[in-house]
């Protein structure tokens, strides 16, 4: 049950060439939370997601389907689930994958941290967190690229790069939606970060997460490196940024009589 000072909730599921998961997840996800809504943003997949997607609509009036005429991107369909979710004036709006890898049964613990937090991050890589059926060296690249993140970006947190989490209305709109240009993997990085920056309450809890059993991944060598390119840049920028300021304060220092 979601917490009463939460308000009304929805989990944001983008979805691309799914049909063999979509019904499963969902199913999971409304046994799990009756009371969590969701929202499946569909980019037109040609294995028929979008039809199973509007089936489970017409059956449950928790589900909605937003259908998107082409495929651009991970981002662009969270942002396009946000927009509207924030229009329907909904008070939690969260993400989750479509395959999964994430556990309904564990969306309460995100639910029940974000009592006290501005955004919950369900995160593989602290204490109680798990992996399931990864390769050494996918779990190695994941578990490096966060603590280059962490490192570069000089954020506290170990998982920006998890997918599954749960923002409250006034995050999204504090953290200037308009402004995200990330359309990949990258974007849940870039999110975070954007939190982080604006002061705002960001908390991680453990998840297991598991991966997928039918379908292919996203993911790819060329997403990931262009990910730490974009990530590269942002640290990059940010160290100009802190030596200004440094140097700016110097400087006033040196003329205060």
């Amino acid at each position: 049950m979601i917490h009463p000072d939460l308000g009304r909730a929805v989990v944001v599921v983008p979805t691309y060439n799914e049909a063999l998961n979509i019904a499963a997840v969902v199913g999971r996800v409304r046994a799990a939370q009756p009371d969590l809504d969701v929202l499946v943003v569909d980019d037109s997949s040609p294995d028929g997601t979008g039809r199973i997607a509007d089936r489970l609509a017409a059956e449950d009036p928790g589900v909605t389907v937003l259908h998107r005429t082409a495929k651009e991107g991970l981002g662009a369909a969270y942002l396009h689930g946000f927009a509207v979710a924030l229009a329907r004036g909904y008070d939690v709006i969260g993400e989750m994958d479509a395959d999964g890898s994430h556990q309904p049964e564990q969306v309460g613990r995100l639910l029940d941290a974000l009592v006290e937090a501005d955004l919950v991050i369900g995160a593989r890589w602290i204490r109680g967190g798990s992996v399931q059926n990864w390769s050494v060296r996918r779990e190695a690249l994941s578990r490096a690229g966060n603590a280059y993140v962490r490192v570069l970006l000089g954020m506290g947190v170990h998982d920006a790069t998890a997918g599954f989490r749960m923002f409250r209305r006034t995050t999204l709109e504090k953290i200037d939606l308009s402004a995200v240009e990330s359309t990949g993997y990258v974007f849940q990085t870039d999110l975070t970060w954007r939190t982080v920056q604006a002061g705002l309450r960001v908390r991680e809890v453990p998840i297991d997460f598991v991966d997928r059993e039918y379908g292919d991944s996203k993911m790819t060598t060329d997403v990931a490196v262009e990910s730490l390119r974009r990530i590269t840049r942002w640290g990059l920028r940010e160290r100009r940024r802190q030596v200004r300021r440094t140097f700016r304060t110097h400087r006033e220092r040196r003329r205060t009589p």
